[in-house]
C-alpha cells in the first residue's frame, strides 16, 4: 500500500521536480474517488460555501461548516494530504483564537494542515499556528476571503509594486515556515519567477504551467457546478448533464410505468393477500 502523503512528501516532490496534483472535495464519496485515483493533496476548501452550500461567497463560510466537511473527507482518504481552509474571520481576531481554530480543524477535522489567505500582515498568526506544531500552507495573488476589498474577481500582480508586494509576500511566509504556497489568478510570468526562487513547493491555481504543482475545485474540473466557470479551469468531463439525463430519463420511466421492471422486483412465497390479513 502507497504511505501517506505529508508535508515532506510536498517538499521532496518540489526538489525532485515532480509537479504536485490537488484538487478540492467536500464529502466523503468525493474524496474517497479523488484518493483512489492517486491525487497527492486533498483541499477542503471555503469554496464550498458556493458549490455546495449555496452561499453568496466565502465570506460566509463558517468555522462550524468547515470542520463538518473536512470530517467527512478525513474518513474518506487514506492516501492523499489533506488541508482545511481556516474560514473568513477565524484568524483575524487575534493570535489565541486564531491558534485555536486551527487547532480545531486538526483535532475534530483530522485534517493534517490548514491553509490561510494572506501575506505579511498575519504573520503572527501564521507563525504562532506553525508553534503550535500545525503545518499552513500560504495562500497569496487573488485570495477569495478578501472579494468585497479587491472589489471583484481580479487578477494580481499585474503591475511592477502589485508583483513586488507578491513576492515580498511569498518570501515572508516562507521564512515563517509555510510548508507551501497557493498562487491564485497571478501572472504566469510572475508565478514562475516566485517558484522558482522558493524552496517550498507553489501551487497554481490560474497562474500557469511554472508552478511546482496545480489545484482545481472538482466541480469546476467536472462540470458538476452551474456557476461561472473560470478562464484557467479545463472541464474534463460533463457530470452535470449526465445527472440531468439520467434523472429525466428516471422521470419519463416512472411516468411510463416501465420502472421498475421485473429484474428490480423481490417476490415472497405464494401468500394470498387475503391470507397476510387473517382472512381464509
Amino acid at each position: 500500500m502507497k504511505k501517506r502523503n505529508t508535508i515532506a512528501t510536498f517538499r521532496k516532490m518540489k526538489q525532485e521536480g515532480q509537479k504536485i496534483t490537488m484538487l478540492t472535495a467536500y464529502d466523503y464519496p468525493t474524496a474517497k474517488l479523488l484518493d483512489q485515483s492517486g491525487i497527492d493533496g486533498i483541499l477542503v476548501g471555503d469554496s464550498l460555501g458556493m458549490v455546495v452550500l449555496g452561499y453568496e461567497n466565502t465570506t460566509q463560510v463558517t468555522m462550524e461548516d468547515m470542520i463538518h466537511h473536512i470530517k467527512a473527507v478525513s474518513r474518506a482518504v487514506d492516501q492523499a494530504l489533506v488541508i482545511g481552509d481556516m474560514p473568513f474571520l477565524s484568524y483575524h481576531m487575534g493570535i489565541k483564537e486564531s491558534v485555536k481554530n486551527a487547532g480545531r480543524i486538526i483535532q475534530e477535522g483530522h485534517a493534517q494542515a490548514v491553509k490561510l489567505e494572506g501575506g505579511i500582515e498575519i504573520i503572527e498568526e501564521i507563525k504562532a499556528i506553525i508553534r503550535a506544531g500545525i503545518p499552513v500552507m500560504g495562500h497569496l495573488g487573488f485570495t477569495p476571503q478578501s472579494i468585497h476589498q479587491m472589489g471583484g474577481y481580479y487578477v494580481q500582480g499585474k503591475t511592477e509594486n502589485e508583483a513586488r508586494k507578491l513576492l515580498e509576500d511569498a518570501k515572508a511566509l516562507e521564512d515563517a515556515g509555510v510548508f507551501s504556497l497557493v498562487l491564485e489568478m497571478v501572472p504566469a510570468e510572475l508565478a514562475t519567477m516566485i517558484s522558482s526562487q522558493l524552496s517550498i513547493p507553489v501551487i497554481g491555481i490560474g497562474a500557469g504551467v511554472g508552478c511546482d504543482g496545480q489545484v482545481l475545485v472538482t466541480h469546476d474540473l467536472l462540470g458538476f457546478y452551474h456557476g461561472n466557470i473560470p478562464k484557467f479551469v479545463k472541464q474534463y468531463a460533463e457530470i452535470g448533464q449526465t445527472i440531468k439525463d439520467s434523472v429525466s430519463q428516471y422521470i419519463k420511466e416512472v411516468k411510463q410505468g416501465t420502472f421498475p421492471r421485473e429484474e428490480h422486483c423481490f417476490h415472497s412465497e405464494r401468500i394470498s393477500i387475503s391470507q397476510l390479513y387473517g382472512g381464509k
